[in-house]
């Protein structure tokens, strides 16, 4: 993990086990929520030992870095190419997860001649969160993590798993979600869990930013996905041109697909 300042505030940031080289081709990862850097793992490690400089960081109140979490799709996205600032990145690939999708796509129209690729995983506009859910995501965070890693995950054990063999993705998905929530998003009585979703529920700008945006850009889709189903990216991606891959996984993808998402990734930032 590599420390940079980003608003005044420590910000942890994974570098694929590499020192970080601003001057290669970057790639940042954005995760979603109540995640942390770790989700990226296997695809930061291949692109930061195969030429690229890589930036995944833990968002502000999330895993490492500091709080306050971002109050907004719009704020972390100001905080990302911020980051991009302090690293001394001219330009960059991103890619994100779920939440993290939609702050990639806000920061490539905020600043569309610094991002020259867009990839969005698990994504979907508008990215609506039931009152339900909402609920006991507030009420009883725990119950909430145990619904969200069953709509997640669509096999109770991919073959051969990730990141080894033995490794079970329901119990690494809800010991991940619950370290976080235990984080506090740097704020006290904060609970992370509500606010990350409240932030996806709130997002109302996403055909605006499709708009804007110049790169090239690649929708990454689970076939069983329950969380961003499949038929709710059909306007995004015409608004974006968008290619589209579709991978037999849930929402849970770079656990459930990682040689898949790794494939469309490295197509998405080769192709000219």
């Amino acid at each position: 993990m590599k420390n940079f300042t980003v608003h005044g505030r420590r910000a942890a940031v994974y570098t694929g086990g590499k020192d970080f080289d601003p001057a290669l081709p970057c790639l940042v990862f954005v995760h979603g929520a109540l995640n942390d850097h770790s989700v990226w793992t296997l695809l930061a490690r291949w692109f930061a030992h195969h030429g690229h400089a890589v930036l995944a960081p833990d968002l502000p109140g999330h895993g490492r870095s500091e709080g306050p979490p971002p109050g907004s799709v719009e704020a972390a996205a100001d905080w990302v190419l911020a980051l991009l600032d302090a690293a001394g990145v001219r330009q960059a690939a991103i890619a994100g997860h779920s939440m993290g999708s939609l702050i990639a796509l806000e920061a490539a129209a905020r600043a569309p001649e610094r991002i020259t690729r867009l990839v969005m995983i698990g994504s979907a506009y508008p990215m609506k969160v039931s009152p339900a859910l909402l609920a006991t995501a507030r009420e009883r965070p725990l119950a909430a993590i145990e619904m969200v890693t069953r709509f997640s995950t669509s096999t109770l054990a991919a073959k051969p798993s990730y990141p080894g063999p033995g490794m079970w993705l329901h119990g690494s998905t809800r010991a991940l979600m619950r370290r976080t929530l235990q984080g506090g998003g740097g704020i006290d009585g904060c609970n992370l869990f509500e606010h990350d979703f409240r932030v996806c529920d709130a997002y109302a700008g996403g055909m605006e930013a499709a708009a804007k945006r110049l790169c090239p850009a690649t929708l990454v889709v689970g076939r069983a996905d329950q969380m961003t189903p499949p038929r709710a990216t059909k306007e995004l991606a015409t608004a974006l041109n968008a290619s589209i891959v579709t991978l037999d996984a849930g929402h849970n993808l770079m656990a459930e697909q990682p040689e898949g998402v790794l494939a469309a990734l490295r197509k998405a930032c080769s192709a000219s």
